[in-house]
């Protein structure tokens, strides 16, 4: 199985409690995700703190218009610092998604997402992956960023 790393760093106009906030909380997710992976959260967590061992239950629809459903554990928080995502089931052969916040002199905050995955099927979930799956996780990141942008 080869696992994929990708890295991206953006810099958010609010504060560490602001960015935090928004961030920890399962239900802002739908907010940022392109539209056409109709993204949904299944799981009943409108207003719950993200707690380590937290599972969240979601419908994607990632490619061709599939409905899939994907569970991920919040497995490692330190509050205000990071957090970690790891996919329980779900369309990949896994998934390790790590959410790093860090406080800027200017007060703004600088984060990092930290991102291993792996495509199941062998040599044809590698070329799904550089055909496809490699782009669209860049542009759920773009789109995250674009949102930020605009509030």
């Amino acid at each position: 199985m080869k696992v994929y790393y990708k890295e991206w760093k953006s810099v958010v106009p609010w504060t560490l409690e602001e960015t935090w906030n928004f961030f920890s909380r399962p239900e802002n997710l739908e907010k940022m995700m392109p539209s056409d992976m109709r993204f949904k959260i299944l799981s009943d967590l409108k207003n719950v703190e993200m707690y380590e061992g937290m599972l969240i239950l979601y419908k994607v629809a990632p490619l061709l218009g599939i409905n899939l459903r994907w569970c991920t554990e919040i497995t490692k928080i330190e509050d205000k610092k990071y957090f970690v995502d790891d996919q329980r089931f779900g369309p990949y052969a896994m998934w390790h998604h790590e959410h790093h916040f860090k406080e800027l002199k200017n007060g703004q905050v600088e984060m990092i997402d930290k991102l291993h995955y792996a495509i199941p099927f062998g040599i044809i979930g590698r070329m799904v992956n550089s055909i496809f799956v490699s782009n669209k996780i860049d542009e759920i990141f773009k789109t995250r960023e674009s949102f930020i942008a605009a509030q």
